[in-house]
């Protein structure tokens, strides 16, 4: 039996399509107010569902009955400042519980984490798996989230625990919606008028899914693994986005200072509205940086060879027109 958490999530739920897909016993964690993704409903008699929260033990204990493999895709994303402290707590304590336990019954864990628990190389300079946060400078409170998590899952090696650590870069695909990745999709189909001046990573989530699957078929453990696809820039990347939709490109570079301003207004207006804000700081700084991160660990363990990001693009777009 294979156990997924956050199977109703982007990744998750593709996760758990390319498992079932392959005709194996899965089983899924929700939480009680969750929707079953409609990617996952023709499945539903293959897939059983249990409602069980990383943070009670007891649940999860449950849930591993049986399991031989977890895919841990459960995660707390927040922009508000005001989750920042929970969602650390949760996040962690989370990766915490499933470890011991993976521990104790001898599961092998593949463990979702993310580029934003990567530090950056020098200028010029590919990001690799060697490179890592500083703890101490970091203030965005998803990625101390998630570097401590890592931190939970290489305490758990130490003591003998089977597991891989994957950190993906930006993930898209049509099923995002305009959630998450799709939101950059939505704000281009808009109008967007502003492009930046940085680059970032980017991966089809039905890639990162294969890693994940070959990664824990293989006999390799204690290893971290990048999973990206192409490293583009903002500018052609939502140039391309644009031409996709038919509509005009963004064609005014927003400088670091007009990011800034952007930055502190939308938290303005989140104070105001209790909305996430349309962009915080983190993010404002990260468009204007460059991150290219090299893939060539992934694709050796795995031979696996990257869906092109333009081929994606059209997928996305046209699931969204």
């Amino acid at each position: 039996m294979i156990l997924i958490t956050g199977a109703t999530g982007f990744l998750g739920s593709e996760v758990a399509l390319q498992l079932v897909q392959q005709g194996h016993p899965i089983r899924c964690t929700k939480r009680t107010t969750s929707t079953i993704p409609a990617i996952l409903q023709p499945f539903n008699t293959q897939i059983e569902w249990v409602d069980a929260d990383l943070l009670d033990m007891f649940a999860i204990e449950t849930a591993l009955e049986g399991v031989t493999q977890v895919y841990n895709n459960a995660a707390w994303v927040s922009l508000k400042e005001v989750d920042k402290k929970q969602m650390i707590y949760t996040n962690v304590t989370g990766t915490a519980n499933l470890v011991n336990l993976c521990l104790q019954q001898n599961i092998k864990l593949v463990h979702v984490s993310s580029v934003a628990a990567i530090g950056l190389a020098k200028p010029g300079d590919l990001i690799t798996e060697n490179h890592h946060l500083d703890l101490a400078t970091e203030t965005d409170g998803y990625a101390i989230s998630k570097l401590e998590s890592e931190m939970e899952v290489w305490c758990g090696i130490a003591e003998g625990l089977d597991a891989i650590v994957v950190n993906p870069t930006i993930i898209i695909g049509p099923n995002a919606g305009t959630a998450g990745s799709g939101q950059l999709f939505e704000t281009v189909k808009k109008g967007l008028k502003f492009y930046t001046e940085g680059t970032c990573g980017f991966v089809d989530v039905q890639d990162v899914a294969r890693c994940m699957i070959k990664l824990m078929e293989s006999d390799i453990t204690a290893e971290r693994f990048i999973i990206s696809s192409e490293n583009r820039d903002y500018k052609s990347l939502t140039a391309e986005i644009a031409d996709c939709f038919g509509v005009k490109r963004p064609s005014s570079l927003a400088k670091p200072w007009m990011l800034g301003l952007a930055w502190r207004g939308a938290k303005i207006v989140s104070a105001l509205t209790g909305n996430p804000p349309a962009i915080d700081k983190i993010s404002a700084q990260a468009a204007s940086m460059e991150r290219n991160y090299d893939n060539s660990k992934i694709k050796a363990a795995t031979g696996i060879e990257f869906k092109p990001v333009t081929q994606t693009i059209k997928a996305v777009c046209q699931a969204l027109k």
